[in-house]
């Protein structure tokens, strides 16, 4: 897939508006979507074609890729009447790098197989921050031909690049990515807002400990956001709380207990029921604070 292909880029968000500026600009025409036109506008402007649906960006495309919300848009995006699986082109590519449930990415891929096209789950890891600079973390699920013929175009969003096994693989390993950060996040509120009651400045405590044994990514790179009072999404809270959703729902399958997981479930919640579903996901320290 090093020659150009006419791609279809269904949801320009937050992240996905850089996904598909990248392969934009290494040369690939793009179909573009999105339920606000606005937020496609950018990409339209230098180039791509608008589409009044999914369906239709994907019937002009060799290569489909949805970066969308919620399982259920996923969901009506691919097998709802009009949509991706019943209008692509005979042999295109479907990859969806939402992150949704492994049985819906399953079905996603039965539906696919049916009608000759080939189904990946892609979920990936980064954030606003690593989608604008093209260092995703993307785990795939489905068969390794079509992840061969998907590998060059994750490599011009990503840098980070595994298929972890079949349809729904890549889901499940989200989940566990996802487990990691929800359970972390209250790990670096608490300690920060627990140097702030001892009457530390925490800034200066947070330059003490992200760099030693407490560090990760989500220490150094929104708990300053944070301690700025900048709570403009990168991730928003609606969709942590989403996916820490899917991730005890599949757990409860297997039978396994992830008590850290529902705390964080049970306080990203009262980040919503406060009203900043809409914040991004540090917006759980605000919580803390106001506690």
């Amino acid at each position: 897939m090093s020659a150009p292909h006419s791609i279809a880029f269904i949801g320009t968000g937050v992240m996905g508006r850089s996904m598909a500026g990248h392969l934009q600009k290494a040369g690939h025409p793009l179909h573009v979507y999105n339920r606000t036109k606005e937020k496609a506008q950018a990409l339209v402007e230098a180039g791509a074609k608008w589409h009044d649906s999914a369906g239709a960006a994907a019937a002009e495309a060799d290569v489909v890729v949805t970066m969308l919300g919620f399982p259920s848009d996923v969901q009506q995006s691919y097998l709802g009447a009009g949509g991706i699986v019943e209008r692509a082109k005979p042999g295109a590519l479907l990859i969806d790098m939402t992150t949704s449930s492994p049985v819906l990415a399953r079905q996603i891929a039965a539906a696919a197989q049916k009608r000759g096209l080939a189904a990946l789950d892609a979920p990936v890891s980064g954030g606003d921050l690593g989608a604008r600079e093209a260092r995703l973390v993307i785990m795939v699920g489905g068969e390794a031909a079509a992840f061969n013929r998907a590998n060059p175009l994750f490599e011009i969003m990503g840098k980070n690049i595994a298929l972890h096994g079949g349809a729904g693989a890549g889901q499940y390993c989200k989940m566990a990515n996802q487990i990691a950060v929800a359970v972390g996040m209250v790990a670096w509120c608490e300690a920060l807002a627990y140097a702030k009651k001892a009457g530390l400045d925490p800034a200066a405590v947070h330059a003490s400990i992200s760099g030693g044994a407490a560090g990760s990514w989500a220490l150094t790179n929104l708990a300053p956001r944070a301690l700025a009072d900048n709570y403009a999404p990168g991730f928003y809270v609606k969709h942590i709380i989403k996916d820490i959703k899917i991730a005890l729902e599949s757990a409860a399958e297997m039978k396994l207990d992830l008590p850290g997981l529902a705390t964080a479930r049970k306080l990203y919640e009262q980040v919503a029921a406060r009203g900043w579903e809409d914040s991004g996901t540090q917006a759980l320290y605000r919580l803390y604070t106001a506690l």
